[in-house]
């Protein structure tokens, strides 16, 4: 397989890219990696079992503009709803089964720094509990990690010594490298570089904090101090 296909072949297995945080914060996560980290937290719930999990944005005419360029095809800022199916046990009543869920997706979202505005739920099977422990979330296609080489990319350097990082990860447009860095240009101004990098990050940190981590210092890093957008392709040390 080629660099292309290999490149549109793993963005399309990203799914969609949602912003963390605000407008203000330049950092987006892959719905992928947002899945898995719902899918554990709702595998340590007892009574439901998550069959499937859709992020979206509650409202897209009051998206916000990002500070800085996204990733191609990122959906702007703003609150998100997300729409969950899943299992239930027979023996427990459906409210409070529901709302543990619900309740549990909602905290594991704030955990990566997702601004969810809803959780819709759909129940779509009744079970014994006994099959409720018997599925457990697949596991997701890993992101290669990238080729890039820290020793002679201060950006690079400069993210994977940020603590949350666990590696730079390849999905730009085909090089297998982190960091891609374009010229930008505005009427009336000099032209200003950007990056976009991509990594993952530890199950045990926020990847809010940590993109934000990452965009400060990867700017200090490069005396032009570029602006630097960060995606979060996944999170490592879920299993």
């Amino acid at each position: 397989m080629d660099g292309l296909a290999q490149a549109i072949r793993q963005q399309l297995g990203l799914g969609r890219l949602l912003a963390l945080g605000g407008p203000a914060d330049g950092a987006w996560i892959a719905e992928s990696a947002a899945r898995a980290v719902l899918a554990r937290a709702a595998a340590a719930l007892r009574g439901v079992r998550l069959d499937a999990v859709r992020l979206a944005l509650a409202d897209p005419d009051a998206a916000a503009e990002p500070v800085v360029p996204g990733p191609p095809s990122a959906l702007p800022p703003g609150p998100l709803r997300m729409t969950a199916e899943c299992a239930a046990s027979a023996d427990e009543p459906l409210p409070a089964v529901a709302q543990r869920l619900r309740s549990g997706l909602a905290i594991a979202a704030h955990g990566l720094g997702l601004v969810v505005e809803s959780v819709d739920l759909r129940i779509t099977e009744l079970v014994e509990p006994e099959e409720l422990t018997a599925a457990t979330p697949a596991p997701g296609r890993r992101v290669r990690t990238a080729r890039t080489d820290p020793g002679r990319d201060p950006a690079a350097r400069a993210a994977l010594a940020v603590p949350g990082v666990t590696r730079l990860t390849g999905t730009q447009a085909g090089t297998g490298r982190a960091v891609l860095v374009e010229e930008r240009r505005s009427p009336g101004a000099l032209a200003a570089r950007h990056l976009r990098i991509d990594l993952a990050t530890a199950a045990h940190h926020n990847a809010l904090e940590v993109a934000l981590a990452v965009r400060r210092a990867a700017s200090a890093a490069l005396p032009d101090r570029p602006t630097v957008a960060v995606l979060v392709t996944e999170v490592d040390g879920l299993a």
